[in-house]
């Protein structure tokens, strides 16, 4: 059994009690609540703009576009537009179909054998998409709703998406639709991993620890909202001072939960350039999906191929047109 979640889990443990000690007991609010946050922002921002300067710098010299239909060929021979993309306007759709509603997931198959144990078959698997769909689009809604955090005003389009989310007023404060969804997409592509056989194989610490630290920011948020409550105020007045480079610690105390709440987020958003969640990124720069799949009609030639000496099919007749003939061979030119 793997156990590689274990580790990753205990991790992140620690340093959320790291955090919680630090707040409540050992007077560290400036480092949990400015320094940190501050130095986890600037890590991103130069990690995230050199991985993508990297990736920019990387050339593609062939034509590697992953397609899942017919290209285009004969005009009576229909093409796949989308899957196998041949314009620039139908790769901005083929990109735009993956990166909004993840379509090759979509399309996942997982493959078997049928009941005689020989025959091979396909079976469409939904779920995956599903809790990708889940959890991408309730963690964007998440961080729109605490734009309202580092906003005065606050945005109109921020104001619009909490009544949406929160039109489900089963209890009070309003529950949030985006943060119970988060929490449970979360937990769905954790288990996916602890508990599936190849997925366990393939696991490391690396790919349960992000899932963790967010399973964790969602927890300590839903905990600060329906159970152990904050003094919201003094959270926007620490987090507006972030927002404006004027960073204080507010008078008064936040409880120690929300600097195990802004500690996890810090770390999470510090290992982005350095983990798989550089895929947010990356998959702009994806020579297998950005790249029009137009080979037959369009010669692309390699940059780093040597000059090479050819000996075209002109200068070969030229060379043997008078044994061509007399092999009875036939010739362009007599």
């Amino acid at each position: 059994m793997n156990a590689a979640y274990l580790y990753s889990l205990i991790t992140v443990v620690l340093l959320g009690l790291i955090a919680y000690a630090g707040a409540e007991a050992a007077g560290l609010e400036v480092l949990f609540g400015v320094i940190i946050p501050y130095l986890a922002l600037i890590v991103f921002l130069i990690g995230f703009a050199n991985k993508i300067l990297d990736w920019t710098k990387s050339p593609v010299p062939f034509r590697i576009p992953t397609t899942l239909g017919q290209q285009k060929s004969l005009p009576w021979i229909k093409q796949n537009k989308f899957d196998s993309p041949y314009t620039t306007g139908q790769v901005v759709i083929r990109m735009a179909l993956e990166i909004l509603l993840f379509r090759s997931l979509f399309k996942n198959l997982r493959t078997g054998f049928g009941k005689d144990g020989q025959k091979i078959t396909y079976k469409w698997v939904v779920w995956l998409w599903l809790f990708a769909l889940m959890f991408h689009y309730s963690f964007l809604v998440v961080v729109i709703r605490h734009l309202r955090f580092f906003a005065e005003p606050v945005p109109f389009f921020v104001t619009m998406i909490e009544r949406v989310d929160g039109m489900l007023q089963i209890m009070l404060p309003n529950l949030f639709i985006s943060g119970v969804v988060l929490l449970a997409g979360a937990s769905l592509l954790l288990l996916r991993r602890v508990l599936l056989p190849k997925l366990v194989y393939i696991s490391r610490p690396a790919d349960y620890f992000p899932l963790f630290l967010i399973i964790g920011i969602a927890v300590t948020g839903l905990m600060m909202r329906y159970i152990s409550k904050v003094d919201v105020i003094r959270v926007k007045e620490l987090t507006m001072g972030l927002a404006t480079f004027q960073p204080s610690i507010p008078e008064g105390s936040i409880s120690g939960l929300f600097y195990v709440h802004l500690f996890f987020v810090s770390l999470l958003v510090a290992y982005i350039p350095f983990s798989k969640l550089m895929h947010m990124g990356g998959v702009f720069l994806s020579p297998t999906r950005n790249l029009a799949n137009n080979s037959r009609a369009k010669r692309h030639v390699n940059p780093w191929n040597y000059p090479v000496k050819t000996h075209t099919y002109e200068e070969y007749e030229d060379d043997f047109r008078d044994k061509m003939k007399e092999a009875g061979l036939p010739v362009e030119k007599e």
